[in-house]
């Protein structure tokens, strides 16, 4: 199995900064190959959505409402996703979650972290 623990949301103003932060790890010592990572978001009464991925060669794509403002990372070799957020604005606020697709054993959710925007 695949765990992931999100750290990072909170409260913050409009035009404010946030940098969220996934590491993701085998139980049982299990060795991961990571494919895809990434964050996705979901507002209140509306759907999950895709926020930003990057692949394992640190290609990254974003959603249009984000880009210019979020930048997404990882390290590879701790096995860390990290999302750093900026000129945040209230339509930004959500539970924000971690996703990774491992090569053996799909796709992995975080328990999501939330983030509140201020306006």
């Amino acid at each position: 199995q695949v765990q992931l623990v999100e750290s990072g949301g909170g409260l913050v103003q409009t035009g404010g900064s946030l940098t969220l932060s996934c590491v993701a790890s085998g139980t049982s010592g299990r060795i991961l190959t990571i494919n895809d990572m990434g964050w996705h978001r979901q507002a209140p009464g509306k759907q999950r959505e895709l926020v930003a991925r990057i692949d394992s060669s640190g290609k990254s794509n974003y959603a249009d409402s984000v880009k210019g403002r979020f930048t997404i990372s990882r390290d590879n070799l701790k096995n860390m996703v990290y999302l750093q957020m900026s000129s945040l604005k209230p339509e930004d606020t959500g539970v924000y979650y971690c996703a990774v697709d491992e090569m053996w054993s799909g796709r992995h959710w975080g328990q999501g972290t939330q983030v509140t925007v201020s306006s």
